[in-house]
């Protein structure tokens, strides 16, 4: 169960990402100015990206650092969780 919620929070967010470009070309060529940032971007920080593309349109002001800093901490703790997890497997071997 634990492989099938993290294989959820590694794909979820690229397919996510993935529909709402098909869907909406013109929000995210507004967002990124070229395809390799959006491309880095959903390689490697996918929730910063949709929460940038989200809170982008008006300009980021005000709440919208918030909401970009969730995104930001939703990646971080993708990263980090797993190596945070194994540690009580970790302490069982030696």
């Amino acid at each position: 169960m634990c492989c099938i919620f993290a294989s959820l929070v590694f794909v979820g967010p690229r397919f996510a990402i993935l529909v709402w470009w098909i869907i909406d070309q013109v929000r995210w060529a507004a967002a990124f100015d070229n395809f390799f940032v959006a491309f880095v971007g959903w390689l490697f920080v996918p929730w910063t990206t949709i929460t940038y593309v989200l809170v982008y349109p008006n300009g980021i002001t005000g709440f919208d650092w918030v909401i970009l800093g969730l995104g930001i901490a939703a990646d971080f703790f993708s990263w980090t969780s797993g190596g945070w997890s194994g540690r009580r497997y970790r302490a069982h071997y030696g």
